[in-house]
């Protein structure tokens, strides 16, 4: 998930059931006799102390997270069958298929499976980029080869469209990643992190080792003093999230002045930006400390961090023994995974990852229907309709503010299942016996489409997600929210099921991307998609106010003892969160208005079936590493939080379940906080 304005992707579940389909045909949902596993609750809890375990409460005693993965749940499990049908599809061809897509996707999977191959060709593959970084005399020889695709950088270069401008593309540059997931690893204290930084040299000095390269233990000194250098000068992830903070445009002569020792011209010229004027510099202090570090630290040990990053980051394409330490850091260490994945398995995400529209086009053929698409957009519709409704109802919200918020509602833009139009990777090149070198291909594949999109229109058609993909996303800057069709299936999208639980579950993740567009970042973008403040002083004043109301309900949750959630990190999910439940419960009495009061069903009326289902879609558990990771960076909150922490502000949960002053989750009606709703 990028951390960019331009592509705010939610994890998010969705389904896609028509609410008049299911009413008529609600003795077959998926689960239950309602749509809701029942079973999974523990009616022992009372709602009002703990609503995501008197939803959840049986499956999180029982469930077991499985031994290649850091999750369970929904939102980890329908991804195994998604990519069982991305299997099927690349098996099926045959060595040799006529349907061209169908045979560099078949090549690319097979160089992956091909163990006996990639053991025999030993660290041959490596040479060719290696003997590169060795060849390296000056500074200059370094940046240049860090902007090439696949070499680490301690900045990013990026084309995407201009914030202010999201009709054309532009230039941006920003802090490069890290071998530790975020600045945190590196600065926190504690045996905890103490241990965690040991693993990681540990590591890096077995990369060496592993590639026959001498000095690993001092190497890995140079290169974990150095990350840490680099680390205290990022900005940490919340201060990111500021779309205005992170617009720097900056001429030339503007970047040789905040990074001097960058060589900027020959840099951007050698990967074909030469030409470009401008440059958006995302965190300027970031890459003013970068610049530094590369004219104060040894040109020794910027080769050694290359080697080791350009190693470290292939290795799952090497040697089992490369793969084996990769695994044992990044998924065992850091987020407590124990066992890899099948072979097959990180093949599918591969190709997912690399010739990702290629496989959504089959994967389209066989899996989507127009049916769906239609279904899908009545929900929309009826999403559109109540978010007009709260808008007009606001009352922290003057009416000038007001007439330019439903003007971006008006200019909303849904896709739905796939795009208009594919990628076209007939010129990727695609070899059976180099899977190493498949990977390098693609990253010089994508840079290349990207530059040649310089100069042209912004292509509104692009997707930021894949057909096969389970998840959906808002991106302010064309302000389009997209839903994948692999996201529209059990146990999401369940046209059978009660429409209280099609509205709790899909409504409220239509609503979320929906409510991306007036969240604490997307809100700074206009109906047009440019950073544009059109906000009254007044209006934004209120907003910032429950908003920070918000921040400070979340700063105060520890799911982990130590480690709180990030309030301001997580603002933007949380606000999507609460006002998407408003705006889908809305819309649910919308529904309730047209067809009448719904009956009660195993005793549960329409509203407490919005909630539990509601609840339900939230379903999953973490391993303690994966959490831990998950606090640091992530914007999402913890599922658990996406459940008690939003619907405790909702009044009509209160009132669904007779929740009293003394239960756990009980807030007085003056600290709870809402988005559309006062």
């Amino acid at each position: 998930m990028s951390s960019r304005p331009a592509a705010l992707v939610a994890a998010l579940l969705i389904t896609a059931a028509s609410p008049l389909a299911a009413q008529s045909a609600a003795p077959h949902a998926r689960y239950g006799s309602w749509g809701v596993a029942t079973e999974d609750m523990d009616k022992s809890v009372r709602p009002g102390d703990d609503f995501y375990r008197y939803a959840e409460g049986n499956w999180l005693r029982t469930a077991q997270i499985q031994a290649d993965k850091a999750r369970a749940g929904y939102n980890y499990d329908l991804p195994d069958a998604t990519e069982a049908e991305v299997r099927a599809l690349v098996e099926s061809a045959g060595a040799q298929p006529s349907d061209p897509i169908m045979r560099q996707v078949g090549d690319f999977y097979a160089a992956w499976m091909d163990e006996k191959g990639i053991e025999a060709r030993g660290t041959a593959p490596l040479k060719p980029y290696l003997a590169r970084i060795e060849a390296l005399r000056t500074r200059r020889q370094l940046v240049e080869l860090m902007a090439e695709p696949g070499y680490a950088a301690p900045i990013r270069l990026g084309i995407e469209p201009d914030q202010k401008d999201p009709t054309r593309y532009t230039v941006g540059s920003g802090q490069g990643r890290l071998g530790l997931p975020t600045r945190d690893y590196y600065l926190l204290p504690g045996a905890k992190y103490e241990g965690i930084r040991k693993a990681y040299h540990d590591y890096i000095a077995r990369i060496f080792t592993l590639a026959g390269i001498g000095g690993g233990e001092a190497k890995a000194d140079a290169i974990l003093a150095l990350e840490t250098r680099l680390s205290q000068d990022q900005w940490a992830p919340e201060r990111r999230r500021d779309p205005v903070a992170t617009y720097n445009p900056m001429t030339r002569a503007q970047l040789a002045a905040l990074a001097p020792q960058i060589n900027w011209q020959p840099m951007l010229a050698h990967v074909g930006l030469g030409a470009m004027p401008i440059v958006v510099v995302g965190e300027p202090s970031a890459v003013s400390a970068a610049g530094k570090r590369l004219e104060d630290v040894p040109l020794a040990t910027w080769k050694d961090w290359l080697t080791f990053r350009f190693i470290s980051d292939h290795a799952q394409f090497l040697p089992k023994a490369f793969d084996d330490a990769r695994f044992g850091f990044y998924s065992h260490t850091l987020q407590d995974v124990p066992a890899q994945a099948e072979r097959w398995k990180r093949g599918i995400r591969l190709l997912n990852a690399n010739l990702g529209e290629a496989v959504g086009q089959l994967y389209a053929r066989r899996h989507w229907t127009s049916e769906t698409e239609r279904q899908m957009n009545e929900l929309i519709d009826d999403l559109r309709a109540s978010y007009g409704d709260l808008i007009r109802k606001a009352a922290w919200m003057d009416e000038p503010t007001r007439k330019e918020a439903l003007a971006k509602l008006a200019s909303f833009d849904p896709r739905i299942g796939h795009p208009v139009k594919y990628i076209d990777y007939s010129t990727m090149k695609v070899r059976r016996g180099d899977p190493l070198g498949n990977i390098m291909a693609s990253g010089d594949f994508e840079w290349k489409l990207q530059l040649s999109r310089l100069g042209k229109p912004v292509d509104r058609s692009l997707w930021d997600m894949n057909v096969q993909e389970v998840n959906a996303y808002y991106n302010p800057l064309m302000n389009q929210v997209t839903f994948p069709a692999a996201i529209l299936q059990p146990p999401f999208f369940d046209a059978a099921a009660d429409p209280a639980v099609n509205y709790g579950e899909t409504g409220a993740t239509i609503g979320h991307e929906m409510g991306h567009g007036f969240d604490d970042e997307g809100r700074q973008f206009d109906a047009q998609g440019r950073l544009r403040d059109w906000w009254t002083k007044e209006s934004a004043e209120r907003y910032t106010g429950h908003a920070q109301a918000l921040v400070r309900q979340f700063d105060a949750y520890e799911p982990i003892p130590g480690v709180h959630i990030k309030g301001q990190l997580t603002l933007g999910e949380n606000l999507g969160d609460l006002g998407g439940l408003e705006a889908a419960y809305a819309a649910y009495r919308r529904y309730v208005a047209r067809h009448g009061e719904p009956p009660v069903i195993d005793g549960y009326t329409g509203d407490q079936r919005f909630f539990i289902a509601y609840a339900q879609s939230w379903q999953g558990k973490a391993r303690e590493g994966a959490l831990r990771a998950q606090l640091l960076s992530n914007p999402h909150s913890p599922e658990e939080y996406r459940v008690n922490g939003i619907v405790r502000n909702m009044d009509s949960w209160y009132s669904a379940f007779g929740v009293k002053p003394g239960d756990k989750l009980y807030l007085p009606p003056d600290q709870r906080v809402h988005v559309w709703t006062n």
